[in-house]
């Protein structure tokens, strides 16, 4: 009785090892889109007042928390019934993915000249702040909505040759990881100018440790924000590019000479602008023939 306890007790320590690897290899697979994923949501969490920046994050954590429980249960019963269709997504994933790094970089090299618009400010009622504040968060709910389905169909796609009880445990554990995650660091880069302009007034003297540090806070967060976007639009060439090469074989056969990281960055690239390519090449006859109709 006490060795059939022990054993039970042997499997289930192998089995928590096993998750704990493969959880392991599926963040690791997830980690690239994150970049993206905090420059994003913290574009979005930022703009608000000092004092409602936390409740409004929150409230997005919320919702992200509410798009994982949404889309977890529908990747699952996929991968059970139908494990080709998330393969199929997982590539439709990619050309969007791609598509979208492909745009950064054309929009990067390629800058639209925006007409200048003259803005008229007038003070708005607080049912107007918080009525726009409502409208933030729910386009950054639905944001968080893309990236999700992403980061689960990535993450399920690393795990698709295991039991549908790893699946779960190991695709459950990267979501919330990638949420908490997220979103807790998110919650810091939103504070940093808070916390430096505080150790700024701390001061009097014109230089102190205090002032020089709040200082430096103040002006590192514009470049985290920027440098973010940046890595996170090379991660988003080179997971499309890692996803089409692992599920296209002659793509993989005609690159694998080449080491992977570059391999994934051309694919990434190549399906990116190509992508890029025919969206505007249909936005430009779709309008052309709307407007001459």
């Amino acid at each position: 009785m006490g060795s059939g306890f022990f054993t039970l007790l042997d499997d289930i320590a192998a089995l928590m090892d096993d998750v704990a690897a493969m959880s392991k290899i599926a963040t690791k697979k997830t980690a690239g889109i994150l970049g993206d994923d905090l420059a994003v949501n913290a574009e979005k969490a930022s703009g608000f007042v000092s004092s409602r920046e936390i409740p409004v994050l929150w409230a997005i954590t919320k919702g992200s928390f509410l798009n994982k429980l949404i889309i977890l249960p529908i990747a699952f019963l996929l991968s059970a019934f139908a494990p080709w269709a998330v393969t199929m997504i997982l590539l439709l994933g990619a050309i969007y993915l791609a598509y979208e790094g492909a745009e950064k970089i054309y929009e990067y090299l390629f800058p639209q000249v925006k007409p200048a618009i003259k803005i008229k400010l007038e003070k708005r009622s607080e049912t107007e702040i918080l009525a726009l504040e409502k409208i933030k968060i729910k386009s950054a709910i639905v944001t968080d909505f893309i990236l999700s389905v992403e980061i689960v169909i990535i993450a399920l796609g690393t795990v698709l040759e295991e039991t549908i009880f790893n699946q779960i445990v190991v695709v459950s554990i990267v979501a919330v990881i990638a949420t908490i995650g997220v979103y807790g660091i998110v919650a810091l880069i939103v504070r940093m100018d808070d916390l430096g302009m505080r150790l700024i007034q701390l001061s009097d003297k014109k230089k102190s440790i205090s002032k020089m540090t709040g200082t430096l806070l103040v002006q590192t967060l514009p470049v985290i924000i920027k440098s973010l976007s940046v890595i996170g639009t090379i991660a988003l060439i080179l997971v499309a590019g890692g996803i089409c090469i692992h599920n296209i074989h002659f793509i993989e056969e005609l690159l694998g000479s080449l080491p992977s990281i570059i391999a994934e960055f051309i694919v990434g690239l190549l399906v990116g602008f190509t992508s890029l390519t025919f969206f505007k090449l249909f936005n430009y006859v779709f309008l052309r023939k709307k407007s001459t109709l």
